[in-house]
């Protein structure tokens, strides 16, 4: 079997990038931002920092679409990480993170976009907020193993909440990363007790629209965003029996008080990125 010739270009970590800005014309900074698992919610702090920093007025982050091959799937069924075939004739009820019946992640194809802008552009051009970014955190465990880590995951959580100035006791909802590992649910969810966060309300995209690995983070802020706005929470699909107390959303979802949320993505290689996000009617 012979490659296309435009594989060699097509292949790169580029060419998502480079597909949007020739199809928007973008001439400004045009780059990637790798963490795995988290690369989603890195691009959206690395939109913000642009944008902090004067650079940029705005900026698109992008998560995009990581398309599996059957040799990925393999090695990621082969370390643990990807779910097994226990519900194959029920696939709506594969993907359980945090229920004691979960046995790894479900992929699910996904992407997802954001515009990250200042206050100033979004006036100018008449757009309606559905939240502001108040703060983040990007910590490494210092390791390439796969395993997560409480004291990164909490350390990430602290810094956050220290960049945005606020309290745990002041976060309403948290969008965890809920990947469904058997190891990494239990690792997230006594980092959040422990961090002070067991009286947000917690429930997990991944459970209605499975991992998107790369986009993950993105699709799931795009969650946060959506719920914020509308002040109602989604459910958490599959959760019949928890492997901990929280406050969980019920399975019919519920509506809900949302002014200040933190959402957290995990990746391989001791990636622990957190984010505070407010509600437009909360902006100074």
């Amino acid at each position: 079997m012979v490659s296309p010739p435009h594989y060699a270009a097509s292949y790169c970590d580029s060419d998502i990038a480079a597909w949007c800005a020739e199809h928007l014309r973008l001439q400004g900074p045009v780059w990637t931002a790798g963490a795995a698992s988290a690369s989603g919610l890195l691009a959206v702090v690395e939109a913000a920092r642009a944008v902090l920093s004067g650079e940029l007025d705005a900026c698109i982050a992008v998560g995009g679409l990581s398309d599996l091959s059957h040799l990925e799937c393999q090695a990621f069924r082969s370390l643990g990480a990807m779910g097994s075939a226990n519900y194959a004739d029920q696939p709506q009820h594969a993907c359980r993170p945090f229920d004691t019946a979960r046995d790894g992640f479900i992929y699910g194809e996904a992407c997802a976009a954001l515009v990250v802008e200042s206050v100033e552009s979004a006036q100018r051009r008449g757009a309606s907020a559905y939240m502001a970014i108040n703060g983040w955190s990007a910590v490494s465990d210092a390791s390439r193993q796969p395993h997560p880590s409480q004291q990164g995951e909490m350390r990430a959580v602290g810094q956050a909440l220290a960049h945005a100035g606020w309290r745990a006791s002041e976060i309403d909802y948290v969008n965890p990363h809920g990947s469904g590992s058997p190891l990494g649910d239990e690792t997230e969810l006594a980092a959040l007790r422990a961090s002070g966060l067991g009286d947000a309300w917690i429930n997990t995209t991944k459970s209605l629209a499975g991992h998107g690995l790369t986009a993950a983070g993105a699709l799931e802020t795009v969650a946060l965003a959506l719920q914020m706005r509308e002040q109602r929470l989604h459910p958490c699909a599959n959760l019949e029996q928890p492997i901990g107390s929280a406050r969980w959303v019920p399975a019919q979802g519920s509506p809900a008080r949302i002014g200040k949320a933190l959402k957290l993505s995990m990746g391989f290689g001791g990636i622990n990125i957190a984010m505070c996000f407010q509600h437009p009617s909360q902006f100074n």
